[in-house]
């Protein structure tokens, strides 16, 4: 699954910065964990800007590690962190003005037609 940017409602609203890309990334996934090189992959990011912004994602406590895979370690968003909270709460409230306005736009008043 190659991930485009900017193509998120979160992205569109905030920014496409790496730190919200790998952000969003885990958001749109929330019941997985990724590698550090899947989500390189994934992103199409470049691996020493992924890996300058990773290191901030984790002193933060945002990204945790759930578990190994032989040599490989498997992250996802910590869901307890405060700012992963209200950035979960943000991209809700996004989806739901996007559906409204999504609603709205269909609705189409009925014309009876004579005959």
């Amino acid at each position: 699954m190659t991930y485009k940017k900017a193509e998120t409602l979160l992205l569109k609203y905030l920014g496409s910065s790496p730190v919200l890309r790998i952000m969003d990334y885990f958001l749109d996934n929330p019941l997985s964990d990724f590698s550090k090189n899947e989500i390189v992959k994934n992103l199409e990011m470049g691996r020493v800007t992924f890996f300058k912004y990773w290191a901030e994602l984790e002193q933060s406590g945002a990204i945790r590690e759930t578990r190994k895979i032989g040599r490989a370690t498997l992250y996802r968003l910590d869901k307890e962190n405060e700012v992963v909270k209200q950035l979960i709460k943000l991209d809700m409230a996004l989806a739901r003005r996007a559906m409204g306005r999504a609603v709205e736009s269909y609705k189409k008043p009925v014309v009876a037609r004579s005959r």
